[in-house]
């Protein structure tokens, strides 16, 4: 159990059937009136984020999200299959779980698997990946304007913005969280 006047930003616990993560939190001492603990909070499930105040003396059950690192292997309709590195067992996770970052990730990538009480809630891909431009128009001698991008596929499928200098076979670093282009790979 944990109380409210122990909350601290990234705290779990549990409120009302569901699991929430302080995001940020505030001692309040009024001059008139008790004490209260003013928290912004995230339901680590759903992304929803509410702010209420606690009386710094409620107690809730501390809650244990499980991050494990599993490697990506592969898709089958709408389950994707990822492989536990010290066990080698495949654990299947529905599509529905993937968030919109899944998309920069191609097989063998190691992404964060968080689950709760052994149910999956989500799909963490990495920060940062190393993609090559299988689709994009030709960049042309000269184009040098600051800031103008034209359209690129990469190689999982998914569609950046890329500056004109770009082409196709071109190994590029992408930040999976925007979606954006960083620059080309040093690899």
């Amino acid at each position: 159990m944990i109380s409210a006047s122990e909350f601290r930003n990234g705290v779990t616990f549990e409120m009302e059937g569901k699991v929430m993560q302080v995001v940020e939190f505030q001692h309040v001492k009024p001059g008139k009136g008790a004490a209260f603990v003013r928290v912004k909070m995230k339901n680590v499930i759903t992304g929803g984020v509410t702010e209420t105040s606690f009386n710094p003396s409620a107690k809730y059950p501390t809650a244990y999200v499980e991050r494990k690192k599993m490697e990506y292997s592969y898709s089958d309709g709408q389950l994707y299959y990822f492989m536990d590195g010290e066990t080698y067992e495949l654990e299947p996770i529905d599509a529905s779980v993937l968030d919109d970052s899944f998309k920069f990730v191609k097989e063998n990538d190691t992404c964060t698997i968080m689950s709760y009480k052994g149910k999956v809630f989500g799909v963490e891909a990495p920060n940062f990946v190393d993609l090559v431009v299988t689709e994009t128009e030709p960049g042309f001698a000269g184009n040098t304007a600051t800031n103008v991008t034209k359209p690129a596929t990469v190689e999982t499928g998914a569609e950046i913005k890329v500056p004109l200098f770009i082409n196709e076979g071109d190994k590029i670093n992408i930040d999976t969280r925007t979606g954006e282009y960083l620059g080309r790979s040093k690899a």
